[in-house]
């Protein structure tokens, strides 16, 4: 894999982590990612990017190790994966998922697990591409998650969602709650300064919670733990963008809700 480069804690503060390197207001939040980062890499955490200034990586870590409601013993958990642009079509994303499966292979895991959408939801990998990959689902939750394997040992168990994810509900059922963690560079900016403004123009009340730990991340009611938006107790969305008030609004009177 010539055209690719392995993020370490050792070069990742001279590389770019793809997402935000052109986003400035990110710029706080695109440090936590890296800071982040350099904490799970000790936990196995593997970031492969094409050595370009481009948007084409893959991230993925031993399951049990995932920020991710997931029991998937002796899987590799894919994270993060993005191929933009003119870079699609040119092999990138097969070559990136060989890669996990090599690595899979080699440290006898299962095989590779993911969670994605049923219907597209931001921040999520494109299920159907990796079903054309050989991934199969094996559980789907009522709020529009997908759990896919490609399994190596095909006698391995199957991955499953933990429970505190199955509702599609979370504990707090008054106004908006957000959670979130430092896996995204745009996370704690729009969590933070957008969606914190748009709840007091609104005069909606707003809880937010960061996840920031593992344990914590493996009980979030929400298999999305970059950022999911809960409203009145029932899940919403993955995508950050309706953080910001016009996007907002038109979310919610898409959805009758406000």
């Amino acid at each position: 894999m010539e055209d690719f480069i392995q993020l370490t804690s050792e070069n990742i503060d001279q590389e770019h982590i793809c997402c935000a390197f052109s986003d400035k207001k990110c710029q706080e939040s695109y440090a936590l990612k890296k800071e982040w980062l350099k904490q799970e890499f000790e936990n196995g955490f593997t970031f492969i990017r094409l050595d370009e200034r481009a948007k084409v990586f893959l991230e993925y870590v031993p399951a049990e190790n995932a920020w991710i409601p997931v029991t998937a013993p002796e899987y590799l958990m894919l994270n993060c994966f993005w191929v933009s642009g003119k870079y699609k079509g040119k092999g990138y994303g097969k070559a990136l998922i060989q890669k996990a499966v090599e690595e899979a292979d080699q440290s006898g895991k299962n095989g590779l697990v993911a969670v994605v959408g049923t219907k597209k939801f931001h921040f999520m990998t494109d299920g159907k591409w990796l079903q054309r990959q050989g991934f199969v689902e094996v559980e789907r939750l009522d709020s529009g998650f997908s759990l896919l394997v490609k399994k190596i040992k095909t006698n391995a168990p199957d991955p499953v969602f933990n429970a505190s994810c199955r509702s599609g509900e979370c504990e707090e059922n008054e106004g908006l709650v957000a959670y979130y963690s430092h896996r995204c560079p745009f996370a704690e900016y729009h969590v933070q300064h957008s969606l914190q403004a748009t709840a007091e123009s609104k005069g909606i009340p707003l809880k937010l919670i960061r996840l920031e730990s593992k344990m914590q991340a493996q009980n979030c009611p929400s298999p999305a733990t970059i950022f999911s938006l809960f409203y009145q107790g029932k899940f919403l969305t993955t995508d950050l963008s309706v953080c910001m008030e016009a996007r907002f609004d038109k979310f919610m009177s898409k959805l009758q809700l406000l």
